[in-house]
């Protein structure tokens, strides 16, 4: 009697904790009965924004990316600094550089009048990046949802958990690695800089005083490398100076930043250094001769990286204003 209620009990628990495991894994459709209109609320929101600012396309797909490399995809990017604490979105990393934050608060707000407490500000980040790839030419995927929000959000970690535009192909590989990514999707997400703009400061090292025997990257294209000194001018102190990072198609998701970099014309070192190594190399070229294939495998990357240590189940919280703990 006594072994059958034990075996009883035992198989209660075991139900009870895959249940428990199933609830606190995303879920492609999370808020289809809690809050239907949840994505669609999101999606209206950047694409009035995108038709507005088409760069906040880009601006929102770099923000899902620095939100989920630090602490995971739990919305700490949009956390306000305070009087005791400098936020990430203040770090140099992301300031002025990182946009889009008013398309969050939109739509944060819209969600809020309908389905007050329900919706993570981490998964709208993730709808929104997806929502942009799409308007900018990309492939639309499914966002596995019910990500939760965290409480901390510290400049110097960005410090550690970005990659910086300097990076090159080994670092690149240990960091995304660190982050459960592989090399080829290091590679993959790359393609994201075929839309978007960077500030002259990210780059100006390869246009002046690059090395001891070379003021300028010998391995940038010269008549690339003159259009971006025109553009940035040594010496300049106006910090508002962009350029477009793949300047044949700067609004439009496709494979033209690889095609850039085998021309010799990717922007950073981190895209140059693309060619160093010959695996991803290879991968450069695959990318380059088949933009299905690229999109496809963009998507799925994104998906990926959208699951990056997530808060789930009872972790984190549900703010109801994205920029402060509730």
């Amino acid at each position: 009697m006594r072994s059958t209620m034990l075996k009883c009990i035992t198989i209660v628990l075991v139900v009870y904790l895959m249940n428990q495991n199933a609830h606190c894994e995303l879920q492609v459709g999370f808020y289809s009965y809690s809050c239907g209109m949840a994505e669609f609320i999101v999606k209206d929101e950047v694409r009035k924004a995108v038709s507005n600012n088409p760069g906040i396309a880009a601006g929102l797909v770099r923000m899902h990316f620095h939100d989920c490399f630090i602490r995971g995809c739990d919305a700490s990017v949009l956390l306000d600094s305070t009087p005791s604490n400098t936020a990430e979105k203040d770090s140099p990393a992301n300031k002025p550089s990182l946009r889009g934050y008013e398309v969050i608060d939109h739509a944060k707000a819209q969600l809020e009048a309908v389905c007050p407490g329900i919706v993570s500000c981490a998964d709208i980040v993730a709808f929104a990046a997806r929502d942009s790839v799409e308007l900018a030419g990309g492939l639309g995927y499914d966002v596995p949802a019910g990500r939760r929000d965290g409480r901390i959000s510290l400049a110097s970690d960005t410090r550690t958990e970005l990659p910086p535009p300097t990076f090159n192909v080994n670092q690149l590989t240990q960091l995304f690695a660190r982050k459960g990514l592989t090399q080829d999707e290091m590679v993959t997400l790359s393609g994201a800089h075929t839309i978007g703009r960077s500030h002259c400061s990210s780059f100006s090292n390869r246009l002046y005083n690059f090395s001891g025997t070379s003021s300028q990257d010998p391995s940038l294209d010269p008549s690339y490398a003159a259009l971006l000194k025109r553009q940035c001018p040594q010496g300049s102190t106006n910090p508002n100076l962009v350029v477009p990072m793949n300047p044949s198609s700067p609004g439009i998701a496709d494979v033209g930043y690889y095609v850039d970099i085998l021309s010799n014309r990717g922007l950073f070192t981190s895209d140059r250094t693309l060619l160093t190594n010959a695996e991803t190399a290879s991968q450069v070229k695959q990318n380059a001769r088949d933009g299905y294939q690229w999109a496809s495998k963009f998507a799925d990357a994104m998906v990926k990286m959208g699951q990056i240590s997530v808060l789930t189940g009872n972790a984190g919280e549900i703010r109801t204003n994205c920029r402060v703990v509730s």
